[in-house]
């Protein structure tokens, strides 16, 4: 897949934005927005789903939108422990996480603090095991458990199992899903650095998901991280987002190879440190999350 990516000078810079529709002055309309955002169904909460390779940059996503609406730079989200190949089984994977000794990545749920009010903002952004194309067996286990989640059977706190899918007889499986449970809107993590490189294996894995997504008309937006790592106009100024030519072949050509129109896939700086919100990576996230609720919020009232 390598070869077939941006043949463009990496600095090559276009001399007007390829995308029309985003204005760098709007901060302060999408902040707005998601601010006053409410459900129209009271408690009702919007359930976005993160997913995407390993490493991407998806508890990064999370930890930047927090840091956005906060207004301050916070901590990393602490990583999920590493799995121990010996102790995996699907009989440990049945029993609750109290008795197991499998460590694998816990399926975890976010909520974001309103300011210093005891009210949390009314969207959940849910993490998951990220993406491993080792084996053919482990994509097509990743997908099942994809699809549960896109459903609302996965209970937080499970830890996903790369041997088998989550079993109905797990205490982490939830047979009577709320609304609040199911997935709202589905957001692939990418990081636009590696994408050049990205395994053909990797590329299937999201096509996999997204035919099941379809099939239960869940909408996907894809974000695009790391770019200031794929471009160095990028990383020297920010605003040279969307005229790198670089970065435009490669949304490009992943809009092509995924069939997600091009206008739901979103580059963004997740926010490390003070500078990050001032030079403009908040203006990116803030813009993203705004579509990402909007296109959730759609399908929450169309089920």
């Amino acid at each position: 897949m390598g070869g077939l990516f941006s043949r463009a000078p990496p600095g090559k810079l276009l001399d007007a934005p390829w995308r029309k529709h985003f204005n760098w002055g709007n901060k302060e309309d999408d902040l707005q927005y998601v601010n006053s955002y409410k459900p129209q169904t009271k408690e009702q909460q919007l359930r976005i789903l993160l997913q995407g390779p390993v490493g991407a940059g998806k508890s990064s996503f999370i930890n930047s939108v927090k840091s956005v609406l906060q207004n301050r730079a916070c901590g990393l989200l602490s990583e999920a422990p590493p799995i121990h190949l010996a102790q995996k089984s699907c009989r440990n994977a049945q029993v609750s996480t109290h008795h197991s000794t499998y460590s694998g990545p816990q399926y975890k749920a976010f909520k974001i603090q309103k300011g210093d009010s005891n009210c949390y903002y009314p969207f959940v952004l849910n993490d998951m095991t990220g993406l491993n194309a080792s084996s053919r067996k482990t994509r097509q286990l990743h997908v099942k458990d994809v699809k549960r989640a896109l459903k609302g059977h996965i209970k937080e706190g499970y830890r996903f199992n790369p041997e088998c899918k989550l079993s109905k007889d797990d205490p982490h499986y939830n047979s009577s899903p709320s609304d609040s449970d199911k997935v709202h809107i589905l957001v692939f993590v990418v990081d636009a650095s590696t994408i050049p490189n990205m395994k053909q294996e990797d590329m299937e894995v999201i096509e996999d998901i997204r035919d099941e997504a379809d099939e239960m008309e869940v909408p996907q937006i894809v974000l695009f991280t790391k770019v200031d790592e794929a471009c160095p106009k990028i990383s020297r100024d920010i605003r040279n987002v969307y005229k790198s030519v670089s970065l435009k072949e490669k949304i490009t050509k992943f809009s092509a190879d995924t069939g997600i129109n091009i206008d739901y896939i979103y580059p963004v700086k997740n926010i490390h440190s003070e500078s990050d919100l001032k030079g403009g990576g908040d203006v990116l996230i803030l813009h993203a999350l705004r579509r990402i609720i909007e296109r959730g919020h759609d399908f929450l009232n169309k089920s």
